[in-house]
């Protein structure tokens, strides 16, 4: 649970994605599990764990992470337009 009370880790991204959907009990079977798959590809290949942030999923799927914060506007009652950014020059 130390994992999932930190901040800005993967570990506890991750905690926090999957309590979401499905409670906090398979949350944390779910950290266990992928504690256990970084601890065994550290052992098998020599590797140092590097963790790859609390915004790693942002960094994965970032049209999904756009398409959630206008949905999230939309449901407050904005109406949201955007326009790309230009090349400051």
């Amino acid at each position: 649970m130390s994992v999932a009370r930190s901040r800005h880790t993967y570990f506890a991204a991750k905690f926090r994605r999957v309590a979401s959907r499905r409670g906090p009990i398979k949350a944390l079977v779910a950290l266990e599990h992928a504690m256990l798959v970084a601890i065994w590809n550290m052992r098998s290949t020599g590797a140092c764990y590097a963790d790859p942030g609390e915004d790693f999923f942002t960094r994965l799927h970032p049209d999904r992470a756009k398409q959630r914060a206008l949905e999230q506007l939309r449901r407050t009652g904005y109406t949201v337009m955007l326009e790309p950014l230009t090349a400051a020059g």
